[in-house]
């Protein structure tokens, strides 16, 4: 029993549900803008809370970054999930000569976000462990009917 309830795991960071507002692309000047909303998830399971520090979520196309959205400093409570509700925008602005005119022509949009979470379990009111998580998700978008395709996350 004490070594399942001492043991520490390091807590999950994912991102929920996307909620597309709104996502525009230009194949001829290759550009796109999208607007939406996403839980960012805590998943804590220790028999301990979760103390973690504030972080940035970075959402990014080909290693450029997009932009960033920022996870306030916070607690997930023992074995529950922390949910921080966040609204995103995103622009193309900011990449330089790619292959985004192609991917847009295809209809499809390809990104990826990256955070890492630095905190401490607190077990037993005693024992306390730094653990740091970290959070790597694909982000497919159909550019033809405006909607998520698939989000997958490690």
């Amino acid at each position: 029993m004490s070594l399942t309830v001492m043991k520490v795991r390091t807590p999950k960071v994912r991102l929920g549900n996307i909620n597309v507002q709104e996502l525009n692309s230009v194949s001829a000047t290759p550009s796109f803008d999208t607007r939406f909303t996403t839980q960012i998830r805590v998943k804590n399971t220790n028999f301990g809370p979760y103390k973690y520090d504030a972080a940035i979520v970075t959402f990014l196309y080909q290693g450029t970054i997009l932009g960033q959205v920022s996870i306030p400093k916070s607690k997930a409570g023992m074995l529950s999930t922390k949910e921080v509700d966040v609204e995103v925008s995103l622009s193309s602005s900011a990449l330089s000569a790619t292959n985004l005119g192609n991917e847009l022509s295809s209809g499809v949009s390809t990104l990826s976000s990256a955070a890492r979470l630095t905190g401490k379990v607190e077990l037993m009111f005693i024992m306390k462990k730094k653990k740091a998580s970290t959070m790597n998700c694909t982000i497919v978008f159909d550019l033809s009917s405006k909607t998520l395709k698939s989000l997958q996350c490690k």
